[in-house]
């Protein structure tokens, strides 16, 4: 395509026969012109089967973006910048009347959240034959599908554990898995990785789905799976712009407020979204809080902010990809702009993709009136609409295949996928106390397994006592009964050494386990005694006294089959931890920590 290389292909391939005899004294120079076309024909070959860099993509005219562009009405046009939720989960009246929406007001976008594959693949074809123009297909999958669809696809650990991680190139081979997920499913934007700096440990909303307090490991492992998401070829959003880690409100039910210096903001939580940025990612969502240094305006949102979203993002950061915006039916966002005013707003603050409008019938006819009001510029909004009809240029959506359901559970479960989860698994276990404790366990020995916080038998002790035959395993619910514990506690002592396993079994690992009074004293009681592994979130180390005397003290993240196993492992002498905590959680152990 270039004109040197024409010219070289041109002295190559003028008159073949004249060509060589000229070059029949001469048969080296023959055999290095033809391995050299052959050399530049393959290379063209393996370049051509690789997409454009996102950025300058979406950022240039194409004929296919222009002439979809020009069909489009006034509405249709306002319309491209709206996604609207859909469930699978809430039966067919549910899905029809989203169905009835993107038909009538030709939506740019759906989010799915809960349901089943099958289902999912079913009604995204359904959603894309509706629409004249090809739909955005967007997921939460922070940690996978398995995040909305966790009874039946994979999920990879959580941002936490994977901050304790140290192999990067582990979170680029789970970026391009899951991006391969998104793909065989009809998706094509996932609403990940979170970027946001926990170093709040009262964080309601984001904490485990961080990569941990310290920036740059938060941004080394935050870009490895973004770039092994894009490589795949689906679009990502790195949440949430300026950074929601320190916080204690959540900005699903009120509006969060940052009472922090514009410095502390740039230096810390802002450093991941410039340095990823400058890497190429290709979205950013931005948050609903309130954050005076850097816009005044009472009450108002970041989301809505001009001077956040299109100053600092894209005028500061040099961002030109797509700014979605957080969950536009969140209180943090509609607490104190009612009516579809925010939608408006969130338009002329910058925002190129809005999710979930409220109404999104009266944010369109609202934005066109704005629009024709001059509250928003009408060359600027033309240049957004094109930006997002780019993006689904660049993913392929002008050539639509229909998802093909067979197969699919099983391709969504596919063995390399579930080899890597355990290596992720594998990789993150972290000992905190004494790896010579945990050398002198002896299977021989009569052992006390206690696993703590569970009703039944849990995978860790299934892997452990296929070599622990002699141990007895002992099971305390997180509400047990006085009478329980001293049931337990009289059994103890008859055992050579004791494991105590502390599982969280709720769905999401909360900084304070669930335990009543009575157990959280037995854990402080018997820990000094004990080898002590925790399948729960580290912050809950300082809720509870006494564990940090362990004489070995395992972090495992979370109450996960994988993690399990991975702990197993370690026990067994299989494999070495090699995590470090990504997080501080008391003066006890702080980020870094991991023999």
């Amino acid at each position: 395509q270039s004109t040197p290389l024409k010219a070289f292909l041109a002295i190559c391939l003028q008159n073949p026969k004249k060509s060589l005899s000229s070059y029949s004294t001469n048969r080296f120079i023959m055999k290095y012109r033809i391995t050299l076309l052959l050399f530049v024909l393959f290379s063209f070959s393996v370049n051509a089967q690789k997409k454009e860099a996102f950025i300058p993509f979406i950022n240039s005219q194409h004929q296919w973006v222009d002439s979809v562009y020009k069909k489009l009405n006034k509405n249709q046009r306002i319309a491209q910048l709206f996604m609207v939720r859909a469930h699978t989960n809430r039966g067919q009246a549910y899905s029809d009347s989203v169905a009835v929406v993107i038909k009538k007001e030709k939506l740019g976008g759906v989010v799915m959240f809960q349901g089943g594959p099958v289902r999912h693949a079913n009604l995204i074809n359904e959603y894309q034959q509706l629409s004249n123009v090809p739909l955005f297909i967007a997921l939460d999958g922070e940690w996978g599908l398995g995040m909305r669809m966790a009874d039946s696809t994979l999920s990879f650990p959580y941002q936490m554990t994977l901050g304790a991680v140290q192999d990067e190139s582990l979170l680029y081979k789970m970026g391009v898995e899951v991006a391969k997920d998104f793909k065989r499913l009809g998706l094509n934007v996932n609403f990940a990785p979170v970027v946001d700096i926990n170093n709040n440990p009262r964080n309601p909303v984001i904490n485990y789905r961080s990569f941990g307090e310290n920036r740059e490991n938060v941004t080394r492992k935050a870009g490895a799976y973004m770039k092994g998401m894009m490589d795949e070829g689906i679009i990502i959003s790195l949440k949430h712009f300026p950074g929601h880690g320190d916080t204690d409100v959540d900005s699903h039910y009120d509006l969060p407020k940052l009472d922090f210096t514009e410095e502390r903001l740039r230096n810390l939580e802002i450093y991941p979204f410039k340095e990823l940025i400058a890497q190429g990612a290709s979205g950013v969502m931005v948050a609903h809080m309130n954050i005076p240094s850097l816009d005044n305006t009472p009450n108002l949102p970041s989301s809505l902010s001009k001077p956040i979203v299109t100053g600092i993002l894209k005028k500061d950061l040099g961002f030109k990809g797509l700014t979605f915006t957080d969950a536009m039916d969140m209180k943090g966002v509609i607490k104190y702009f009612k009516d579809g005013e925010a939608d408006v707003r969130a338009i002329i603050a910058g925002n190129d993709v809005l999710e979930l409008s409220n109404n999104s019938k009266r944010a369109i006819k609202m934005v066109r009136k704005a629009i024709r009001k001059r509250r928003i510029d009408k060359k600027e909004f033309e240049g957004r609409v094109k930006k997002v009809l780019a993006a689904k240029y660049w993913l392929g959506l002008d050539k639509m295949h229909a998802v093909n359901t067979d197969n699919l559970y099983a391709d969504l479960n596919r063995p390399e996928a579930v080899a890597l989860i355990q290596e992720l698994a594998d990789n993150s276990i972290t000992l905190l106390n004494s790896e010579v404790e945990i050398r002198k366990l002896n299977p021989v020995l009569k052992t006390a397994i206690v696993s703590i916080g569970v009703k039944e038998t849990t995978i860790f002790h299934e892997e452990l006592a296929t070599a622990y035959l002699n141990s007895t395993n002992f099971i305390l619910p997180a509400e047990a009964s006085d009478k329980d514990i001293a049931n337990v506690m009289a059994e103890l002592p008859k055992h050579d050494q004791v494991i105590l396993a502390v599982h969280d079994g709720r769905a999401r690992p909360g900084s304070i386990l669930n335990y009543n009074d009575a157990v959280k004293h037995f854990i402080n009681v018997q820990a000094s005694e004990s080898i002590v592994l925790l399948f729960a979130n580290p912050y809950t180390i300082s809720s509870l006294p006494g564990i940090n005397k362990a004489k070995s003290l395992i972090i495992a993240y979370q109450n996960d089959p994988a993690l399990q196993k991975a702990v197993a492992k370690v026990v067994l002498n299989k494999i070495k931890p090699k995590g470090k905590l990504p997080v501080t959680i008391n003066g006890f152990f702080n980020y870094g920590d991991g023999l």
